[in-house]
């Protein structure tokens, strides 16, 4: 396999890296702050970016520095799910056994989010992934659901996560009132060019070499067939990796990117 073969400790462009080490670009940096301001005031925040472009992992790296003394987290994702699984789904992740009626479960989830915040002294941090797919009955429930005190207190952190059909999605008149609702929005961009070189050297580096694997035109090109989407950007760059090792070359060339986007049919 190619770590031997590039004396590598680990698969650098592997999901399963320490959020600690994680890329910080621009997008990332962004992102990042204000996540921290959410943190610090509650209420509801908007993610969107394209498949791959990194919110997923930005995500992780902010749940992993919250406090599990101070904050519950629970991650939904809204791929497939009608609005009753929602809810009971919603009120299993709070610790709660769901109960049948929706008015029921409406009162159950508010009641615990409330219970965790005011008796518990924890802030639920509540992701709803692909919050693209969900439907308009949802979104319009959403905003009842998350409504305290007469809009008065957010005893919760709600981070919602799409791709970007969501901004225009909650624009539309019928979801003003959330909307008008959301403290933080983020619309992630994905790499630039000089970041993506600075993303390869800094994963390769992670993994054990400091070697220059990527040459200059290899990485224009990775840039070019890519956009700078990091998932994008991992696949491929395994794939030259591969290749390199197969035929025996220690760095990777425009040539052999082209050659791997081919394998990968991108």
């Amino acid at each position: 396999m190619f770590r031997q073969f590039f004396g590598l400790r680990s698969y650098p462009f592997s999901n399963e890296i320490d959020p600690e080490h994680l890329f910080r670009g621009k997008d990332f940096t962004e992102l990042d702050s204000r996540l921290k301001y959410l943190q610090q005031t509650r209420g509801i925040g908007l993610i969107s970016g394209e498949t791959g472009s990194g919110k997923s992992t930005a995500l992780r790296r902010f749940i992993h520095l919250l406090n599990p003394s101070l904050y519950r987290y629970c991650h939904f994702s809204l791929s497939t799910v009608s609005v009753p699984d929602f809810y009971q789904g919603l009120a299993k992740l709070l610790g709660e056994e769901p109960r049948f009626k929706k008015i029921a479960l409406f009162n159950q989830i508010q009641n615990a989010i409330w219970s965790l915040y005011h008796d518990r002294k924890l802030t639920p941090v509540i992701v709803l992934d692909e919050i693209h797919l969900s439907s308009n009955r949802l979104l319009e429930d959403l905003r009842l659901l998350f409504n305290f005190k007469l809009d008065s207190v957010n005893p919760f952190i709600l981070i919602l996560a799409g791709q970007p059909v969501i901004r225009n999605r909650l624009s539309l008149k019928i979801h003003q009132p959330l909307w008008q609702r959301i403290q933080v929005r983020y619309s992630m961009q994905g790499l630039d060019k000089e970041e993506t070189g600075e993303y390869l050297r800094s994963r390769l580096k992670t993994a054990g070499t400091q070697e220059e694997v990527f040459i200059d035109s290899a990485i224009e090109a990775i840039y070019a067939i890519t956009q700078g989407l990091p998932r994008v950007i991992n696949n491929l760059a395994t794939n030259c990796l591969l290749l390199a090792a197969g035929n025996k070359v220690h760095q990777v060339d425009q040539e052999l990117v082209y050659l791997a986007q081919k394998e990968l049919n991108f």
